[in-house]
């Protein structure tokens, strides 16, 4: 049976606090804390449930009545969306180029906090004894290692070797590791991620042959115990309650020095950089450090776009895994890429207006004659359409290439391809949110440019081919090169629609001569004509490194399974030698996360940023997809005039001007086909500007496009008349 609590809760500002009565709120006696803003909050309605993902435990409430839990609900999200103001009102790099940006925090506020904080210096005064404690109980563990080998067992350092040795059968985690939807109040576990430092050693339940010889002065002699396996389990525990206990108190520990040197930073330079900023940059070193970290995180909510069997069980697991070397999502290590004394104008935050409803238009009627078609040559109305481009769509695949700029940075050739691998599987992160809308297809001949310093990167696509449709890109950075063409076939099915991708993906490491080539999945719109649609992504994905056969991954993207174990969005992949041994494993899902290894001890390699507030409301894009099409005065004057930005009938989508975009639609695809008809009068092709078809028959860059943008200028060269 399981174990229910009952528990009092109360929200303050997106923080929700819980302990045993209103009286030990009141008197600062918590049981715990969870930040709403960064948390992942999965809604269950018939179940009156709510869980709450806050990245150490998951928190699950049970509320009695229907009437309480619609008001928590609401409650909630609101609360959600204030801390997650709170937080995006300062991203974590715009502080390096708005030095005068006013701090969000009140100094008067922090000033009182000081000055009553004696609990809080007490706390710190034992915290410290604590860390004494720590050492010398990291220095046992490192003794019970030497009596192990003592009785002739194998070392740590080759238990967590032999880790990938066989690999498991069982693909799904154990369900020790998966937590439980309880009906009572609230369950929370007790695992806490971890960070230990790299002079330690690192122990989890997964090693039971530790020795626990040593303890107390070998007052416990081994051959007393009644069994091997006594000793085994005697061993299994002690190390499970001790690691435990280590990384516990050890991110307890930083956690409060941490905050206190932040307050104390805010009294002392009221004028000075915002702190989300000073946190960034912490968090470089390791994201465990601080509990309190800006972790980025999304509402799930069962009616958008998960059924409530898929979600309660599948995301289960992220409470019991280890995030101590988790990137940094919220800002890049290419600072240095960006040239000195450069400024970055501000970014926008939200599109000019929401998206339209399309409710009146009958999809079905559309649809109906072009079962089993591709879908890329039907004529759809402007109402159906995102205000993207397909060309902007594999920009947006480099949302994450701070991965490639950490696989760059990279020696060892397994961890590289674990960041090649993590970079693949964040390039679909973005679909989740995105099935209301298809991207604008580009006319040939159109062009995306997307110059980013701040990532240090620059990234140019082409529309290369019109029949059949080939969108071409090459991005460039000082630490990796990356391009693709891209040819999609869609189908409609009746109920879905399948898109088919065909053509390779490549990126080169030029600091390790590493050439890495990969295909992509199949995605499936389902429900497409209802409004409950979503996406999933199936099949398998293989990383090659052309210059060396040292290693290869494979990425297996798993189909729903709709029944009670099923899961939704996982991914599963394994990389290997040479020999086909397994090195290490690969786990998460797509929209969400990818880990590293087996749980509890996984490493979390790359997490999804948080999406915008309100973001349903603006086609589903993410913060990057929403800086993509905007148009800054100075930029427009360097820009070719087949730029995707100076699209009009793209921009006038917008903008919320709906028939003057449809008008316009309509008027640049008659263009496009005047332009076809006349080309085959004349016996002619198309010839791209900045893209040539190499032996292979795929599209390369042929690194005209940067040169002529600086030197003499597009104005300078003669294009053709696309809108």
């Amino acid at each position: 049976p399981s174990l229910s609590l009952q528990r009092y809760f109360f929200l303050d500002k997106g923080i929700l606090k819980y302990g045993k009565c209103s009286a030990d709120i009141e008197k600062g006696k918590l049981h715990g804390c969870i930040d709403v803003g960064l948390s992942v909050m999965a809604i269950k309605k018939k179940a009156k449930c709510i869980d709450l993902d806050a990245e150490e435990n998951i928190y699950h409430l049970k509320i009695k009545s229907q009437e309480l839990f619609d008001e928590w609900v609401s409650k909630l999200r609101h609360h959600r969306l204030y801390r997650q103001n709170e937080i995006a009102m300062y991203p974590n790099e715009k502080s390096l180029f708005y030095p005068h940006y006013a701090s969000p925090n009140s100094p008067a506020k922090v000033a009182a906090w000081l000055q009553s904080s004696d609990e809080m210096d007490k706390c710190f005064k034992d915290l410290s004894v604590c860390e004494a404690y720590l050492l010398e109980l990291n220095h046992l563990l490192q003794s019970m290692e030497v009596i192990h080998r003592t009785y002739s067992a194998p070392s740590i350092q080759a238990l967590q070797a032999s880790t990938f040795d066989s690999p498991k059968k069982e693909k799904r985690l154990p369900k020790k590791w998966r937590t439980k939807n309880y009906n009572k109040d609230v369950k929370t576990t007790l695992q806490v991620p971890s960070c230990i430092s790299s002079g330690s050693i690192r122990l989890h339940a997964s090693n039971p042959n530790l020795s626990t010889a040593a303890l107390s002065n070998d007052k416990a002699d081994p051959e007393s115990l009644d069994s091997p396996f006594d000793v085994a389990k005697l061993q299994e525990d002690f190390c499970r309650v001790a690691t435990n206990l280590h990384t516990t108190m050890k991110a307890a520990l930083s956690t409060l020095t941490s905050e206190r040197e932040r307050l104390k930073q805010c009294l002392d330079h009221e004028t000075s950089h915002p702190l989300v900023h000073q946190v960034s940059n912490e968090s470089r070193a390791s994201i465990a450090e601080s509990l309190s970290e800006f972790f980025d995180a999304q509402e799930v909510l069962l009616s958008a776009s998960s059924s409530e069997n898929e979600v309660s069980e599948d995301d289960s697991y992220i409470s019991d895994i280890s995030d101590n070397i988790s990137m940094d999502n919220f800002s890049n290590e290419t600072e240095s890429s960006v040239e000195e004394g450069t400024v970055l104008y501000r970014r926008r935050s939200c599109l000019p207006t929401p998206s339209p409803s399309n409710t009146s238009i009958s999809l079905w009627n559309i649809l109906r004659n072009n079962i089993g078609k591709d879908l890329s040559k039907v004529a759809m109305p402007v109402q159906l359409n995102e205000p993207l481009n397909t060309l902007q769509r594999l920009c947006e695949e480099l949302e994450y290439s701070e991965l490639l700029d950490r696989a760059a940075n990279t020696q060892d050739p397994f961890e590289r391809m674990i960041y090649i691998a993590t970079f693949v599987v964040s390039g679909y992160a973005s679909s989740y949110y995105r099935t209301g809308g298809k991207p604008f297809n580009p006319v040939l001949g159109e062009t995306y440019e997307c110059d980013r310093p701040d990532k240090g990167l620059r990234f140019v696509a082409e529309q290369v081919s019109h029949h059949p449709p080939i969108s071409a890109c090459h991005a460039e950075s000082k630490n990796f090169m990356f391009w693709q063409d891209v040819r999609c076939k869609n189908k409609f099915w009746g109920k879905s629609m399948e898109i088919v991708p065909v053509g390779t993906t490549h990126v080169t490491l030029p600091g390790f001569g590493d050439h890495y080539e990969w295909n992509k999945v199949t995605s499936c719109i389902h429900n497409i004509l209802s409004g409950q649609r979503w996406i999933e992504h199936y099949g398998e994905i293989t990383i090659r490194n052309s210059s060396s056969d040292i290693c290869q991954c494979k990425i297996t993207f798993i189909k729903v399974r709709y029944t009670k174990e099923g899961g939704v969005n996982e991914i599963e992949g394994t990389i290997t030698d040479n020999k086909g041994k397994v090195i290490h494993r690969l786990f998460g899902k797509w929209h969400e996360a990818v880990f590293c290894g087996d749980p509890p001890s996984a490493t979390c390699i790359w997490r999804a940023n948080a999406m915008p507030v309100d973001h349903e409301q603006y086609y589903g894009f993410t913060k990057f997809a929403i800086e993509l099409n905007e148009l800054d005065p100075s930029l427009k004057l360097l820009l070719p005039p087949t730029d995707t930005r100076l699209r009009v009938d793209q921009r006038l989508l917008e903008e919320g001007k709906l028939d003057a975009a449809e008008e316009h639609k309509q008027r640049i695809e008659q263009l496009q086909r005047d332009r076809r008809r006349l080309l085959e009068e004349n016996n002619a092709t198309h010839q791209p500007k900045f893209f040539r078809k190499a032996q292979d028959d795929t599209w390369v860059s042929n690194n005209t496009y940067w040169e002529l943008r600086k030197d003499p200028g597009f104005a300078h060269v003669d294009f053709p008349t696309l809108w």
